[in-house]
C-alpha cells in the first residue's frame, strides 16, 4: 500500500437498545438452543432505519474527527439489508443530513453494497480516493442497518449469526488523526458467491422467493457441490491471505498486534473462521463486547473500533488490526497504528 499516508481522524456508533437473549427466548423469537450455540448475550433492536442511524453516527465521528463539512471530499454508505426507501440513494441522505448541501457538487456521495465487509470495502476506496489527489481532504464512512420482519429474522435469516440494529461512521483524513492506517489488504473468491443465491432463479422483485430470508439451503447447496473441505478451504484461505498479506505489509507478527477488531457473529462462526483459523486470542479482540450487541452489517469492524476508543482501550504504539469478511467473496483486513490517545 503506497502513497500518501492516510489517517483514521474521528469514529462514531449509534447502537439500538439492547434486548437480552433470555428476553428473546421468552417472546418467542429465537430459542434456547441457538443463544447457547452463538452465545450471544443480547442484541440491539431498534426502530431507526440503518441511513437514520448511520447519521447519527456521522456526527458524532465529525466532531471526534474535529472535521467541518468542507473538509469532507467524499461520503460512502455501506449497508446490508433495506435501507428504508425503494429506488433511494442513501448515501446522499447521509451526505444530506451530516454535512449539509455542498452546492459546488465537490463530494461525491456512493453507496457500497459489499455486504458484511462493506465498512472496510469502503475504507480501501476511500484511502484510494484520498491519495489520488494531493488536494482531498477527509473522506466520511458511513454503515447503518436495521434487521426486520417481514424480509429478515435477525436470528434465523443467516444461521449461525445474529444480526444487530446500529449505525457507525468513520473519518479518513490525510492530514492527519489518532491513528495511522499502516496496511490494508482485500482478497476475494467469487467462487463461493452462490452462497448467497443458491437454486433460486433471479426474481423480478424482492423477497419473491421466501420470506423471510434464509441463506441456509443456500449454504448446504454450495456445500454439496464444492464439498465441505473445499469450501471450509476456501473461506478459510481468503481470510488468512488477506491476514497475513496485510501484517506483511505492515511489517508486524500477529504478537504485535494489541486489539483485533472482529466480526460480531455467533460463537461457532468466530471459532472457526477466526480465533482457531488466525490463531488469535478471544481475550484481545472486539467479541466479547460485540457478542452483546450483534452483527451490525457492514459495521462491526468501525464499530468496534469507536468500542476501543469509547473505554479508552487504546495507547500510542499500539497497532490495532481490523478484520472482516463478507458474501461474494470478500476478505479485508486493515491494520492500524495508533498515534495518540482519541
Amino acid at each position: 500500500m503506497g502513497g500518501a499516508e492516510i489517517f483514521v481522524s474521528g469514529v462514531g456508533l449509534y447502537l439500538a437498545p439492547a434486548m437480552p437473549a433470555e428476553e428473546a427466548v421468552e417472546r418467542g423469537l429465537t430459542d434456547l438452543w441457538t443463544v447457547r450455540r452463538t452465545r450471544m448475550r443480547s442484541v440491539c433492536v431498534g426502530e431507526e432505519s440503518g441511513p437514520e442511524m448511520a447519521v447519527k453516527a456521522a456526527r458524532d465521528a465529525l466532531r471526534h474527527a474535529g472535521a467541518a463539512p468542507d473538509d469532507i471530499d467524499l461520503v460512502l454508505h455501506a449497508s446490508t439489508y433495506f435501507q428504508g426507501h425503494d429506488l433511494w440513494a442513501p448515501a446522499s441522505y447521509v451526505q444530506r443530513e451530516s454535512i449539509g448541501d455542498r452546492p459546488r457538487g465537490a463530494c461525491p456521495a456512493m453507496d457500497v453494497g459489499q455486504l458484511s465487509n462493506g465498512g472496510l470495502a469502503a475504507m480501501e476506496l476511500a484511502a484510494a480516493y484520498l491519495r489520488a489527489d494531493p488536494r482531498r481532504h477527509s473522506a466520511l464512512i458511513t454503515t447503518g442497518d436495521r434487521f426486520c420482519p417481514p424480509g429478515f429474522d435477525r436470528w434465523a435469516t443467516d444461521p449461525g449469526t445474529v444480526c444487530g440494529d446500529g449505525g457507525t461512521a468513520l473519518v479518513l483524513s490525510r492530514v492527519g488523526g489518532f491513528a495511522r492506517l499502516r496496511s490494508l489488504v482485500t482478497v476475494s473468491d467469487p467462487a463461493l458467491e452462490k452462497m448467497g443465491r443458491g437454486a433460486d432463479p433471479f426474481g423480478a422483485g424482492p423477497l419473491t422467493a421466501r420470506v423471510p430470508i434464509s441463506l441456509e439451503q443456500h449454504r448446504a447447496l454450495l456445500m454439496k457441490e464444492l464439498g465441505a473441505s473445499e469450501l471450509i478451504d476456501r473461506l478459510r484461505a481468503g481470510q488468512r491471505a488477506a491476514y497475513e498479506r496485510a501484517l506483511a505489509e505492515a511489517g508486524l507478527q500477529a504478537k504485535e498486534i494489541a486489539w483485533f477488531v472482529v466480526p460480531n457473529l455467533g460463537h461457532s462462526k468466530m471459532e472457526f473462521q477466526f480465533f482457531t483459523a488466525l490463531d488469535i486470542d478471544p481475550g484481545r479482540t472486539t467479541w466479547p463486547w460485540g457478542s452483546g450487541v450483534g452483527h451490525l452489517g457492514a459495521g462491526d469492524q468501525i464499530a468496534g473500533l469507536a468500542h476501543l476508543v469509547r473505554i479508552g482501550a487504546l495507547a500510542p504504539g499500539q497497532s490495532c488490526a481490523l478484520i472482516g469478511a463478507g458474501g461474494g467473496f470478500a476478505w479485508t483486513v486493515a491494520v492500524l497504528d495508533v498515534l495518540r490517545i482519541p
